[in-house]
């Protein structure tokens, strides 16, 4: 089983990059967390461009999110949002609507923030968003907050209670996802 995952952080030492780092760890035997490093790459999104043709770094996410089994995507907030760079990869891989990577796709919403609440308002924000895309999002998410005490000074997960809540979500992620893998 393949998990795709995607941080909408571009900060080489984000909380919500060493999140997902937590999940490739985490991962039960049997399953491939991918870490999707090439959001940065994607440009900002314009019809007219996307007229000319859609560009390498756009196909290639999308292509990536369609051979996932699942996607867990790890947001930060701003400003009580999702940061504009994931909006827009996300508003690039939803053309055309009917042909989305997402629809039906499972999918976890986590999330790190330095913050007392762990980004919950950018994890609701995200989760409408995927709604939207058709993506099968799962209700629960792990919102970290404080995310400053959480993790090590290399970028590990020190927090015993965020690596449980961590690997609950990706057994239920896995669990979503094991009824679409097995019907391919």
């Amino acid at each position: 089983m393949r998990v795709l995952a995607l941080s909408g952080s571009l900060r080489r030492d984000s909380y919500n990059t060493s999140l997902l780092r937590a999940a490739v760890e985490l991962a039960p035997g049997g399953v491939e967390v991918e870490l999707y490093d090439g959001l940065g790459a994607v440009p900002p999104y314009d019809y007219d461009v996307e007229l000319d043709g859609t560009p390498a770094a756009v196909t290639d996410l999308k292509q990536r999110i369609d051979a996932a089994d699942a996607v867990l995507i790890a947001t930060p907030e701003y400003n009580g949002s999702i940061p504009g760079q994931l909006k827009n990869a996300l508003d690039w891989v939803s053309r055309p609507i009917r042909e989305s990577p997402f629809r039906g796709t499972p999918t976890g919403v986590i999330g790190a923030s330095t913050g007392a609440y762990g980004g919950v308002w950018a994890q609701a924000e995200l989760r409408k968003v995927l709604g939207i895309l058709g993506a099968r999002v799962l209700e629960e998410g792990v919102a970290v907050p404080s995310a400053a005490e959480q993790f090590a000074p290399d970028g590990s997960l020190a927090s015993p209670e965020v690596a449980v809540q961590l690997a609950g979500l990706i057994a239920d992620l896995v669990g979503a996802a094991s009824p679409v893998a097995d019907a391919a």
